[in-house]
């Protein structure tokens, strides 16, 4: 076991094989009770030592539908799976070695400070997917082994989805000093990103190069975090996995006033007359509701996401990239063959489908506005076309983590020696990016002269 001291006190991480990961580590104080449906506040100070040994709390949300495609892939196995709480605000870090961290066990009183390495490792910072309405930051296909091996920091973390992290309301909005609602999961990543900024180096990380990624629900809040005021300049680099771009529709958010008029939808069909009875609900009934609300109004389930609230989002994706509002910095996207949107009909039409056609939109605008202002960063565009063993799903949505995670031991997929050397190049492409914003020299960037798509397949 080994010890490191932080902002809010000692923390105790689990020393494993080449490397050491503290869990459950909380980053924001629980919000619950007053402080449901509202920004995250900082977590206080805790007295002795906080030991980090396993993960935290998972936020309400609908479990995965038994022997269902994605639970059968990747929630299958209880090991990785946590109670349902509101408190649910905690992140997870792996570091390499004892990088950052003591070598041996010691009483907090006794730590000095010269203990800990000056060591500058870069940092990498996860954002799961799930629709924002459900998933969390230890799923099983999520783990910095292999990242420590390569020399990177990897935090993961949880943020609130659902109704408990995007309703939106003009009760809400009222009592905000900003007028706004419905951001609390965005600004509980900007917390948590905030927070291993300011901590990170007492594990031996860089807090000038931090490079946050997501996949899905998580790419779609990676955009929105290069999109954001709030971030200032906390990220050195990002990367987006099937749901960032330029273009698509995945990636455009309602208004403030439309978010309101849904909540206030929803609050009517909860039966409640007031916030305080609105938040005096029971955390299962409210979940309970939002199950019954979605089905009811939406085909797709989808209606509690990040909104246009004019101070974490400004505007929309595809604006705040038009109007040169993105930070300029390295990115790299991509998405999967048989991704969402993308039809085995249009596949064979030569027509790959929304996410991957929002993937070069996005490097062909930047690109051009690279050359127009003279100020940017390279563009890295990949395509994933490895069919996965084990059934006909192809390359699915998704289908990538368990290869640029390095995890794909924990799969029931019958993989093979190739694909164990597909993961090694992801990992390999995705840890240099982090390390110095280039994934490696085969990869070239994508240029209006040469628009190089990096493909992964065995």
């Amino acid at each position: 076991m080994t010890e490191v001291k932080i902002k809010q006190g000692y923390l105790k991480g689990v020393e494993k094989d080449g490397y050491t990961v503290f869990m459950g580590v909380p980053y924001a104080a629980p919000p619950v009770g007053a402080l449901r449906f509202c920004a995250p506040e900082e977590c206080a100070p805790w007295e002795g030592v906080y030991h980090a040994d396993r993960f935290g709390k998972t936020c309400w949300q609908e479990r995965e539908e038994k022997g269902s495609f994605y639970d059968v892939e990747f929630y299958r196995n209880a090991d990785y799976l946590t109670d349902f709480d509101e408190d649910c605000l905690y992140l997870n870090i792996w570091v390499p070695g004892n990088e950052g961290v003591l070598e041996k066990s010691v009483s907090a009183k006794d730590i000095p400070a010269e203990s800990f390495s000056a060591k500058k490792l870069p940092v990498a910072f996860w954002i799961h997917g799930g629709a924002f309405n459900h998933g969390f930051g230890h799923e099983m296909e999520f783990d910095g082994a292999e990242y420590a091996k390569r020399g990177v920091i990897l935090v993961t973390i949880n943020y609130r989805v659902g109704v408990f992290g995007y309703l939106a309301h003009e009760w809400l909005s009222r009592e905000s000093s900003y007028g706004i609602s419905g951001n609390y999961g965005m600004l509980d990543q900007i917390a948590a990103l905030r927070w291993v900024k300011e901590n990170i180096e007492a594990f031996g990380g860089d807090a000038g190069n931090i490079t946050i990624f997501g996949q899905s629900a998580g790419a779609i809040s990676v955009q929105g975090l290069v999109s954001s005021d709030l971030t200032k300049d906390y990220i050195a680099k990002a990367i987006m996995q099937s749901g960032g771009g330029y273009g698509t529709s995945l990636v455009n958010m309602t208004a403030l006033a439309e978010a309101e008029e849904t909540g206030a939808e929803f609050v009517r069909f909860c039966g409640v007359e007031s916030l305080e009875e609105l938040r005096n609900m029971r955390a299962e009934e409210l979940l309970e509701k939002q199950t019954a609300f979605c089905k009811k109004f939406s085909e797709q389930g989808l209606i509690f996401m990040p909104d246009i609230d004019g101070y974490v989002l400004k505007e929309n994706y595809n604006s705040a990239i038009e109007n040169g509002r993105i930070k300029k910095i390295p990115y790299m996207i991509g998405a999967t063959l048989n991704d969402i949107a993308a039809s085995p009909e249009q596949l064979a039409q030569g027509i790959r489908g929304l996410l991957y056609d929002g993937c070069i939109r996005f490097a062909q605008m930047l690109e051009r506005q690279k050359k127009e202002s003279g100020a940017g960063n390279a563009i890295y565009v990949y395509d994933f076309v490895r069919q996965l063993p084990g059934d006909e799903a192809g390359a699915f949505h998704s289908a990538e983590l368990w290869y640029m995670f390095g995890t794909y031991k924990r799969c029931w997929r019958p993989f093979t020696g190739e694909d164990a050397r597909l993961s090694e190049k992801m990992l390999d492409a995705w840890t240099g990016f982090m390390k110095n914003g280039t994934p490696g020299e085969e990869w070239k960037p994508y240029t209006e002269e040469k628009p190089y798509v990096q493909v992964f397949d065995v």
